[in-house]
């Protein structure tokens, strides 16, 4: 029963895990064939980010449920093993919501875009595709998503 629970805590960190990529590469089905605006300007400048998906709670509660078996069926009996799960339980959750953090920040761009009609507009995005200061660019809008690409 109790590697059923430790199996069970594990697909469910995992799972909690995976995060949308922003990436000017990767495109959901629902923006498949999509018509988008092309606007065409030149790189001004670009900064290195960190973009963060956030914290769904399923690293801590994963964290903990682990810790907690682990740390409580592994330590004493009776009362030892209570307190010693709720120590476990409380570490695990403290560890498994920083690996979530970790898993869920990535590095990003933030690309600033010199339109042709003059106008300035940054954008944020994955930085899995490399720019140039001085390149021109195409910005891809569809009302609410804008992406930078060659």
């Amino acid at each position: 029963m109790k590697k059923l629970l430790v199996i069970a805590a594990l697909g469910s960190l995992v799972a909690g895990c995976a995060v949308t990529p922003n990436s000017a590469s990767v495109y959901n089905s629902r923006q498949a064939q999509g018509e988008q605006t092309v606007r065409m300007g030149v790189v001004e400048s670009i900064r290195n980010v960190t973009i963060d998906k956030g914290s769904s709670g399923i690293g801590t509660l994963g964290g903990a449920a682990l810790g907690g078996i682990a740390a409580g069926s592994n330590i004493g009996g009776g009362n030892g093993a209570l307190a010693a799960g709720i120590v476990g339980a409380l570490a695990g959750g403290v560890l498994g919501n920083q690996a979530e953090a970790h898993l869920n920040n990535r590095p990003g761009l933030e690309i600033t875009v010199r339109l042709d009609n003059g106008e300035l507009r940054a954008i944020t995005q994955d930085a899995d595709e490399p720019f140039r200061i001085g390149e021109r660019v195409r910005l891809l809008s569809n009302g609410r998503t804008t992406r930078v690409t060659h």
